[in-house]
């Protein structure tokens, strides 16, 4: 093992790195290699050079993905490190998902400097948030709130909440713990009144399908119990067609072999949301999750959705 290089591709940002020195230290840990065998490569997204406008404006999901997919694809790095939240449903010809980390807390965290709670924000406040999903979900409980687009990092969102942009936005409690900022969370919002993106809180090893030496290196990194939970909310996402356009939730919560699933898809301005859940074995979380969104697609306004050819 000591002759392995693996060369992890990932985002610059200071969230993106952390995850990716995650996944190196486990991949060192795991196999008994040398510190130096294992490199990281900072690769520039769609995502992060166009800041100057909304993500659904500049397309869906694959803003932060592509150029470190094509870098896979063409054997510069070994390994994608990815925000699994971030992925498209379906991947490049030749690529896989190899592994998935343990997943973090997956709820949102609300944040004001001003305000201790979602629920205290007085009356015509304005909050700030890039994700149409939270956007959607806030206009949906607090119709009176006043919503505007918030680029940027962890880092950058938080200056700008500090130069009064906003008088509170939402990030995700799982960025903010592998940051070391849990400082900076005022309050976790309750899935109950905030259901978080598919696969909040997950971190995914993408890699060439059919390499042979890296293929098992990372498999030994892979949490079965996120594995499954993720499984039926991706497959939820799929079926529903959800990209950065469209307000769609997801979460899975394995127990044994069960696993408990809820997801949600919302018109863009909140009036309406349609929510469902499902329980089921485990072996059946791909199934569960597209039995779930086929329910909605069978309610929802067909204004708000294209129902899929498969």
């Amino acid at each position: 093992m000591q002759a392995t290089r693996i060369r992890i591709g990932t985002r610059g940002s200071p969230l993106a790195l952390a995850q990716a020195h995650e996944v190196k230290d486990r991949i060192i840990a795991a196999h008994g290699l040398a510190d130096e065998a294992v490199t990281i490569q900072v690769i520039k997204t769609t995502g992060d050079r166009v800041l100057d406008r909304p993500l659904s404006e500049i397309g869906g999901k694959g803003l932060f993905t592509k150029e470190i997919e094509e870098a896979l694809l063409t054997d510069e790095i070994d390994v994608a490190v990815h925000s699994m939240k971030d992925m498209q449903t379906v991947l490049p010809d030749g690529l896989v998902i190899g592994a998935v980390l343990p997943r973090e807390d997956p709820r949102d965290a609300f944040i004001s400097l001003r305000h201790e709670s979602f629920s205290k924000l007085p009356q015509n406040a304005v909050v700030g948030t890039s994700s149409l999903r939270r956007k959607a979900q806030v206009l949906h409980a607090r119709p009176d709130l006043r919503v505007v687009d918030f680029r940027g990092n962890v880092q950058t969102r938080l200056r700008k909440l500090e130069d009064g942009v906003a008088e509170a936005t939402f990030l995700a409690v799982a960025g903010l713990k592998r940051l070391g900022m849990t400082e900076r969370i005022t309050s976790p919002v309750s899935m109950e009144h905030m259901l978080p993106a598919v696969a909040q809180g997950v971190i995914g090893l993408e890699i060439r399908d059919g390499d042979e030496l890296v293929t098992p290196i990372v498999a030994a990194l892979n949490d079965e119990t996120t594995a499954w939970a993720v499984a039926a909310e991706r497959a939820f996402l799929a079926r529903l067609e959800g990209s950065c356009r469209t307000p769609i939730a997801g979460h899975g919560i394995v127990a044994g072999d069960e696993v408990r699933f809820r997801g949600q898809l919302l018109s863009p301005d909140g009036e309406k949301c349609y929510d469902v859940s499902r329980i089921g074995n485990v072996k059946d979380a791909h199934d569960l999750g597209l039995s779930a969104a086929d329910e909605i697609l069978n309610q929802a306004d067909a204004a708000l959705l294209v129902r899929p050819n498969v």
